[in-house]
C-alpha cells in the first residue's frame, strides 16, 4: 500500500502510518530499529531496494531522505515537505518512507525526520554516497547509534580513509569494512590450523580499492608483520599470501567468487569467498549495533602509517624491503592516493 503525501508535515506522515497499518490489518509496531537513509534520487532506488532485502532480517522502518535542490533561485526559497508512505508488501516486512525536502528544509533534514524516529528503538544511518566528513557531527548522523558509510563509494577512497580515522567516533563503520568479513574470517582460520610465525604478508587487489587497504591494515596490526600491498585487475581482492616459519599459507580469489585455500602440508581445498551484495552488507550491519573496536584499531593503526609516508612519493615496481614494509601496511596505496583516483558510485 502507497500514500502520497504533498507538502505535508511530520504529523502527517506518523498519520498516513496509523491509516495504512489499520488498512493492511496489522495495527502493532513489530519492528526492531529505525534505518535512516541519505541518498540523492539517483542513488535511491538501489538503497531502498538493500535495505527492503535486508528488512526480512531486520523488520525496520526505513525513513529515505532525498534533499532536492533546484536550479532556479525562485525555486530555492520555496520550502515543502512530500512523502511517500509505504507498507505491506510494499515496503517488505517494514514500513518505509520516501521524504523528498526542497528549500530550507532540506537544512533541517533532522527536524523531520526525528518526530518519524519508532520510540525507544536504536537508529542506525546509512549514506551509500557523498558522506559526511564527520558522520557522529552531523545534524542526523547525531541522532544514530551507528553510523554507516562506504569510502568505497568516494573519488580518493585512500584518502577517504585517513578522513575517517581522524574523525572516528565509537558507533562510526563502513562497508568497505564488511566487505572483508569473510577474508579475515578464513585467514584466521587459517592460522589456528598451524601453530607457525608469520613473517610477512601479501595483500593483492584492485588499486584504490578499500577493502584491500583496510585488510592490509587489519593484517599489520593483528599479526605485527610487515605487509605488502600489490596490484591486480580484480575484481576486488585476490588474495593474501603469508609468509610463515612452516611454509606459506595463500588464499586466492582470482574469479570474485570461490577462492582456494592453500597450507603447507594440507591438500588444497575450495571455499566459498563470493563478492556480495549491498543488501548482505546492511543486513551484517543491523545485526551489531555496539560499536566495532576491531574496525576502529585497525583503521587508526594503518592511517597513523599512512600519514607518516610522503604524499608525493613514487610507487616502487620492486618489492620492499622489510624494514620499509613494516612502516606501513598499504604505503604504496598513500603514494597512489596522490593522483586522482576515478569517480565511482556506489557498489553494486
Amino acid at each position: 500500500m502507497k500514500i502520497d503525501l504533498t507538502g505535508t508535515t511530520a504529523g502527517e506522515i506518523n498519520k498516513a502510518l496509523v491509516r495504512g497499518r489499520r488498512a493492511i490489518g496489522t495495527p502493532a509496531v513489530g519492528m526492531v530499529l529505525t534505518l535512516v537513509i541519505v541518498t540523492d534520487e539517483e542513488n535511491a532506488y538501489d538503497a531502498l531496494k538493500a535495505a527492503g532485502d535486508a528488512s526480512r532480517e531486520h523488520p525496520s522502518r526505513t525513513l529515505v531522505v532525498i534533499k532536492r535542490v533546484s536550479r532556479s533561485p525562485r525555486d530555492r526559497t520555496a520550502s515543502r515537505l512530500d512523502a511517500e508512505v509505504r507498507v505491506g508488501a510494499d515496503a517488505g516486512t517494514g514500513e518505509t518512507v520516501v521524504l523528498r525536502m526542497y528549500g530550507e528544509v532540506a537544512d533541517h533534514a533532522d527536524s523531520v525526520v526525528l518526530p518519524l524516529l519508532l520510540p525507544d528503538a536504536p537508529v542506525v544511518v546509512w549514506w551509500p554516497v557523498n558522506a559526511p566528513l564527520d558522520p557522529a557531527k552531523d545534524p542526523l548522523g547525531a541522532l544514530a547509534q551507528r553510523r554507516v558509510t562506504d569510502t568505497y563509494a568516494a573519488e580518493q577512497p585512500v584518502r577517504e580513509l585517513s578522513a575517517r580515522a581522524e574523525t572516528y567516533t565509537p558507533g562510526d563503520t563502513d562497508l568497505s569494512w564488511t566487505r572483508i568479513t569473510p577474508w579475515r574470517s578464513m585467514l584466521a582460520a587459517a592460522l589456528d590450523q598451524v601453530t607457525c610465525e608469520v613473517r610477512a604478508v601479501e595483500v593483492e587487489g584492485e588499486e584504490f580499492n578499500p577493502s584491500c587497504e583496510l585488510l592490509a591494515m587489519w593484517l599489520a596490526e593483528r599479526l605485527d608483520v610487515p605487509v605488502r600491498r600489490s596490484l591486480s585487475s580484480g575484481p576486488g581482492l585476490t588474495a593474501v599470501r603469508m609468509n610463515t616459519s612452516c611454509g606459506p599459507i595463500v588464499l586466492d580469489r582470482a574469479d570474485g567468487s570461490l577462492a582456494t585455500l592453500s597450507i603447507e602440508g594440507q591438500p588444497a581445498r575450495a571455499v566459498a569467498l563470493k563478492r556480495r551484495e549491498t543488501a548482505e552488507l546492511i543486513a551484517e550491519e543491523l545485526r551489531r549495533l555496539d560499536p566495532d573496536d576491531t574496525y576502529a584499531s585497525a583503521l587508526r593503526y594503518g592511517v597513523e602509517r599512512l600519514n607518516t609516508v610522503p604524499e608525493q612519493e613514487p610507487a616502487r615496481a620492486e618489492p620492499e624491503p622489510a624494514e620499509d614494509a613494516a612502516k606501513a601496511p598499504a604505503k604504496k596505496a598513500a603514494a597512489r592516493s596522490a593522483k586522482k583516483a576515478p569517480a565511482r558510485k556506489a557498489a553494486k
